[in-house]
């Protein structure tokens, strides 16, 4: 009799993705319409041309958060990013099943908000091309979310080719963007500052607060890599190499773009602007090259949302193949390799928020919910990580450790005190997040209700 045919384990991630691919995905992620919708934000936020201290002082935080990412990510070169972050970091048995469960019920909820606000940011810009009404920019705000999951419908290897395209037109156009800002440069429309500009006040501190939500939000996304870890060639090397050429490539493009824009558009007129980067153009070369130019921010946010979709996609997958989320989850399409599931579902949430919410609301929304439990959490699991496992099976240690840890906790911290009434919304999301992990360890046993030793079911 013969042998039957032994089973083929199924088939699992692709790990194709080459460094570069891994810089275009961080880079178009960072660059959506954050640095064209709210730089008008910015300027009004710290009343001067001094905003641009709020650009570096989101880069400054994004670069010690980096270090904090660099390190987990080359340690841990999966998919899901944080979650497989906190849950090793908290320790898999107990409090890191809570933290890792925290972040993916958020993620439910914020990786869509995510993808809305970017979707919104588009329809809201394409009003400087033809003027319309709200319920006319939700429908293109849902057509591109639409888009977006058709377009991600396939395997890695492909999104990786599409991702470079994209990335080719986001520097193109900033780097014409300061073109025409440095070659019509007016020093003194950029450098006249008002009264107390930096006297150091609470006021003071309070605008530079306004402004970074405002800034960190465009520079989000550095850590998008992470999250596909589990299809990116040598991790443990060019995750930390993706992270801080993407923190550092970004933020030289965001100061030089806004200097550029204040050497061009006075600051008293910028900050009331609603197309503000279009309106820029617009002074230097006229209307059609306005026009343009809204096409690439156009461009550029699409792009921005289409990497940050396929980053999230990844964070359910991995908490189902682990068990701590629902099996279905867990599937990956079985011709093209990827889970199409998740993908299709935060898809289909997104489209919902896209349809309803308003861009400032949905981006405070996003800080507050995202700060406690993934960032600050994560920064504080690194320190935990490397007291109870030392240092010697890591790929990658930050600098100067721990202090961009205790920096980049601090800074989180005082951001999301500065999110204002977005804050109870997080916490409520929190509180229903651990009342339903409570719930599930009493259903299914588990910690912090598992059965003692001898104990009857």
């Amino acid at each position: 009799m013969s042998q039957p045919a032994q089973q083929q384990p199924p088939p699992g991630l692709e790990r194709t993705l080459s460094l570069r691919e891994a810089v275009a995905l961080n880079m178009i992620d960072m660059v959506g319409t954050g640095p064209f919708v709210v730089s008008a934000l910015v300027i009004k936020a710290m009343g001067g041309p001094q905003a641009l201290l709020a650009w570096l002082g989101g880069a400054v935080l994004a670069m010690l958060d980096g270090c904090v990412w660099s390190e987990l990510g080359a340690a841990m070169p999966r998919a899901g990013g944080s979650y497989v972050f906190l849950r090793e970091a908290y320790g898999p048995a107990k409090w890191g099943r809570l933290m890792a469960f925290l972040f993916v019920w958020q993620t439910m909820i914020q990786a869509p908000l995510v993808i809305a606000s970017g979707a919104i940011g588009f329809a809201q810009y394409a009003s400087y091309l033809h003027p319309m009404p709200r319920w006319q920019q939700s429908g293109i705000s849902g057509a591109v979310v639409v888009l977006l999951v058709v377009l991600l419908y396939r395997r890695i290897k492909t999104i990786g080719k599409i991702s470079v395209f994209l990335w080719i037109g986001v520097v193109g156009t900033m780097l014409w963007l300061i073109f025409g800002g440095a070659t019509h440069f007016d020093p003194a429309k950029a450098f006249t500052f008002p009264p107390g500009a930096f006297d150091f006040s609470a006021v003071f501190f309070a605008g530079l607060g306004a402004g970074m939500i405002s800034t960190i939000y465009s520079y989000l996304g550095y850590y998008n890599i992470c999250y596909l870890g589990g299809e990116l060639q040598q991790p443990e090397r060019n995750i930390p190499r993706g992270i801080f050429l993407s923190i550092g490539g970004i933020a030289v493009l965001y100061l030089a773009m806004q200097l550029s824009i204040l050497g061009v558009v006075p600051w008293q007129q910028a900050q009331n602007s609603p197309f503000l980067v279009s309106t820029f153009v617009e002074t230097i070369y006229g209307a059609r090259a306005a026009t343009f130019a809204t096409v690439l921010i156009l461009w550029i946010a699409f792009a921005s949302v289409f990497s940050a979709l396929l980053g999230y996609s990844r964070v359910p997958y991995s908490a189902a193949l682990d068990g701590n989320f629902f099996s279905p989850f867990a599937r990956l399409h079985p011709k093209k390799h990827f889970p199409h599931l998740s993908l299709l579902f935060l898809g289909a949430v997104a489209f919902a928020f896209s349809l309803t919410l308003r861009l400032e609301t949905a981006i405070k929304a996003i800080l507050a919910m995202r700060l406690l439990v993934q960032f600050i959490g994560q920064a504080v699991g690194v320190m935990i990580l490397r007291r109870r496992a030392g240092v010697g099976a890591l790929p990658f240690r930050m600098w100067a450790f721990p202090l961009p840890a205790l920096l980049t906790i601090a800074g989180w911290g005082w951001l999301f005190w500065e999110t204002g009434p977005a804050r109870k919304w997080s916490l409520l999301v929190m509180g229903l997040g651990i009342a339903a992990f409570l719930l599930r360890g009493r259903l299914m046993r588990e910690w912090p209700f598992a059965l003692k030793p001898g104990e009857a079911a």
